[in-house]
């Protein structure tokens, strides 16, 4: 069952103005400068059970991605292609603002970005996938969960989620007849096919005056929050823009340069962690 808020957190008028002040002023409520991330913590594996699953703690909103494998058909216009979905739930834990029911435009958004984002460049070679073409492929689940919310769940969730899928093991495929595909779960053959990495860099406006990585409080009173996704080649794989005031070309150039130099920092931090796995490992459940 996936969960959702269903009510926006209440801040107090002095404290949303407060916010507002310091960031007119080029400073902001946690100390940060205006284009710094929060301190990000990584556990890679933590779900035994999962083909991939990474832990990831951005400030103190906190996700966990799991990636699963099943064999299932294809998608009739892509006969010869395995299957990416990717899942959010936002569970009761993370915040008192989350409650039973089904997903809301938040959680939906946050799949939907990280999905286009790892389709778009085509991230995993999906063609690698088929087991047998046009009948029989590898789907893959990408799940992702939100723990504790403070914000930029897309960020957090996209760095989760390429983790997760960069230490994906496919099961191995112990006979095949006719359609009936049999696999042994136990072991895990071969590394999911990565083509390459992608991050989301997150940007809030205020007044056009924009900071990276959004907390939970700033995200109550900007104007805009805008999501770039960038490839590690340092293109641009999809923008998600969310808010009702317009946006001047001169301040989304500004934005997306802030954004590149952000991703790279990402990119490079996917690097460090993809390199020396063990140094992360850590079982939580």
């Amino acid at each position: 069952m996936s969960l959702t808020p269903t009510r926006q957190p209440i801040i107090p008028k002095i404290k949303r103005e407060t916010i507002k002040k310091l960031i007119k002023k080029g400073e902001r409520i946690d100390g940060r400068k205006l284009d710094e991330y929060r301190p990000i913590e990584i556990i890679l594996n933590p779900i035994p059970k999962a083909e991939g699953s990474a832990w990831v703690k951005l400030g103190n909103t906190i996700v966990m991605t799991g990636i699963k494998l099943e064999v299932g058909t294809p998608y009739s216009d892509r006969p010869n292609e395995g299957v990416l979905q990717v899942h959010a739930e936002f569970v009761p834990l993370a915040s008192p603002t989350f409650e039973p029911g089904p997903p809301d435009e938040n959680a939906i958004e946050t799949a939907r970005v990280i999905d286009r984002s790892l389709r778009e460049p085509r991230a995993i070679r999906l063609e690698d996938l088929a087991i047998i073409p046009g009948r029989k492929v590898w789907l893959v689940f990408n799940d992702i969960y939100l723990i504790d919310y403070d914000g930029n769940t897309i960020d957090a969730g996209m760095l989760s989620s390429m983790l997760a899928l960069n230490l994906a093991k496919i099961p191995k495929i112990v006979s095949i007849e006719d359609d009936n595909v049999i696999i042994d779960k136990t072991v895990k053959e071969s590394p999911l096919p990565i083509n390459l990495n992608v991050v989301t860099v997150t940007v809030g406006l205020l007044d056009e005056i924009p900071l990276v990585d959004p907390l939970l409080e700033e995200e109550l009173v900007i104007d805009n929050k805008i999501t770039i996704a960038f490839d590690e080649k340092g293109r641009i794989t999809g923008i998600q823009k969310a808010g009702m005031k317009g946006i001047r070309t001169s301040v989304l150039d500004e934005v997306i340069d802030i954004a590149f130099k952000k991703a790279n920092e990402l990119h490079e931090l996917l690097r460090k962690v993809l390199s020396n796995p063990e140094n992360y490992m850590k079982t939580l459940i």
